[in-house]
């Protein structure tokens, strides 16, 4: 598959996460979450999500406490991307969490104008388990 099949931007419909150890799915990033991710002809991506339900913080500063919860209901992260055999590889950068800055294999597949990111295995930066996610996108 070429390059110019992700090209462009998504628009992130769901994202759920199956703990491995126990099989239960949840939303990853609560219901209806705030999400894009952008593949570019330069080899480039990014992304970003973001729980719709987020909580403002009480003033333009944030607390220490508010931060935390912010921090906990987003993640963002940039990269150079490569493919290979039905997969999408993000060699992360830079990202809103320093343990994310390796390469993070997802296995996807393209129907029409909806990407998704299946079987993905990962760690759940909140809380530590071994899980898989699973994100479907739509073409902006």
């Amino acid at each position: 598959m070429e390059n110019t099949a992700l090209l462009g931007t998504w628009k992130m419909i769901s994202w759920t996460r199956e703990v491995v150890a126990t099989g239960e799915i949840a939303d990853a990033m609560g219901a209806n979450p705030v999400g894009y991710i952008a593949y570019h002809a330069d080899g480039r991506m990014m992304a970003t999500v973001f729980r719709r339900d987020r909580g403002k913080p009480m003033a333009s500063a944030p607390t220490d406490k508010e931060k935390i919860g912010l921090f906990d209901t987003m993640l963002a992260y940039c990269a150079a991307y490569t493919l290979e055999d039905g997969k999408v590889i993000h060699h992360v950068e830079g990202a809103w969490n320093p343990i994310w800055e390796m390469d993070l294999v997802r296995p996807f597949m393209l129907d029409g104008d909806e990407l998704l990111i299946s079987d993905a295995p990962g760690i759940d930066p909140r809380t530590g388990e071994a899980v898989i996610f699973r994100l479907r996108f739509r073409k902006v």
